[in-house]
């Protein structure tokens, strides 16, 4: 049996709706995406929301909308996606790289403080495989020392935390989500900057798009379509229509999907809960995850790796912290001293497949595997 690592829920629904899209005419951004913003900030919560190309694209015009500039420092973990500190790079500001919890993975919270400087400007909570941070705690230090709040919630939909959804959070500035293939919502290409702050996304908005005035639906309905003025030095981050129109299929879908790949990881908890060789993910009581990633940890995790392939078991690892990447170790000067659960939590982790579209059959198949090769 193979079993790949992700395989993205895709149905008649979604090809029926992207073709409607292209035969409509409007390929571009235009009333699908406009339909898609407004489902998504009602299913989040949030007052705006503005769909962008990717979560990199939200998560830069996020800092660009709340004035970072050259030489200002933005605290982010150090296990993440690359993108989470490249978007810094894009201002020549710096990527302050904080340590990340043992359980969770998520930022360490009790080590921001000692991060910060006079340049600190923002903090980017990454909520790792869906799983929330602690914001709460969060948003003390932000508020202490008066720094904005990023979430990079790319593996966070649907994901809650004390009863409230990821993206709507009162006391973030931005939350930034992924649509990319892989993930819980997907358009193949894609993310969405959700806020409370409508200055802040009609900023969006216009750098979206070159920095132009009106985006192109809007200036497709008025009675001058060819006028319109630059008002910002913007950047080509807009999405399509053929996306939205995907989206909002999947945005239908979210609480079943997600249903789904809670039944999947209660089987591999239930599974692997007395197994000595296996540290299982740790979520508390307050939060929800959405279980983008169900992320264990073992010893010899690259031989299991291999030997799961074998079996035609697809993995993958979740993530080469920033610090051990070549660029930023040369730019910046991080020390792999200075993160030492952080390289723990790297030389350990492995990520099981996960996806809705899992049968039984398929799951079991994946747990006795892994009990066979890891043992109990």
């Amino acid at each position: 049996m193979k079993v790949t690592f992700h395989k993205t829920h895709t149905t008649k629904e979604e090809i029926k709706s992207a073709v409607r899209a292209i035969k409509s005419g409007w390929l571009t951004m235009g009333p699908e995406t406009v339909k898609f913003e407004e489902k998504f900030k009602k299913f989040v919560k949030s007052r705006e929301a503005v769909s962008l190309n990717s979560a990199t694209s939200a998560l830069h015009l996020a800092l660009k909308v709340i004035g970072i500039k050259r030489g200002d420092e933005v605290i982010l973990p150090t296990n993440t996606f690359v993108a989470t500190a490249e978007v810094v790079t894009y201002f020549d500001a710096i990527p302050v790289l904080c340590e990340v919890e043992e359980d969770s993975h998520n930022i360490d919270v009790s080590r921001i403080e000692e991060l910060i400087t006079a340049k600190t400007r923002a903090i980017i909570p990454v909520h790792f495989a869906g799983l929330p941070c602690d914001m709460d705690e969060i948003y003390e230090i932000a508020k202490k020392y008066d720094l904005r709040v990023i979430e990079d919630a790319a593996h966070a939909i649907p994901s809650t935390y004390k009863g409230q959804m990821v993206g709507s959070l009162e006391k973030s500035d931005v939350t930034c989500f992924s649509f990319y293939a892989t993930k819980t919502l997907s358009t193949g290409e894609g993310g969405m900057a959700t806020t409370n702050n409508r200055k802040y996304a009609k900023n969006m908005r216009i750098n979206r798009l070159h920095g132009i005035s009106r985006d192109a639906w809007d200036r497709h309905s008025t009675s001058k379509p060819w006028h319109y003025d630059i008002v910002d030095n913007g950047n080509k981050y807009n999405t399509t229509d053929i996306n939205s129109a995907i989206g909002l299929v999947q945005l239908k879908k979210q609480d079943k999907l997600r249903k789904k790949r809670v039944k999947i990881a209660k089987k591999y908890m239930k599974a692997f809960k007395k197994n000595k060789n296996i540290i299982l993910p740790v979520v508390k009581d307050d939060r929800e995850s959405s279980w983008h990633l169900f992320v264990i940890k073992v010893k010899n995790r690259d031989e299991i790796i291999e030997r799961l392939r074998d079996c035609g078991i697809g993995t993958s690892v979740h993530f080469i912290p920033i610090h051990k990447h070549s660029y930023y170790k040369k730019r910046y000067g991080y020390k792999n001293s200075d993160y030492g659960v952080a390289n723990r939590v790297f030389k350990r982790s492995l990520s099981l497949p996960i996806y809705p579209d899992m049968t039984n059959k398929e799951i079991d198949y994946v747990i006795g595997k892994v009990t066979k090769i890891i043992g109990v």
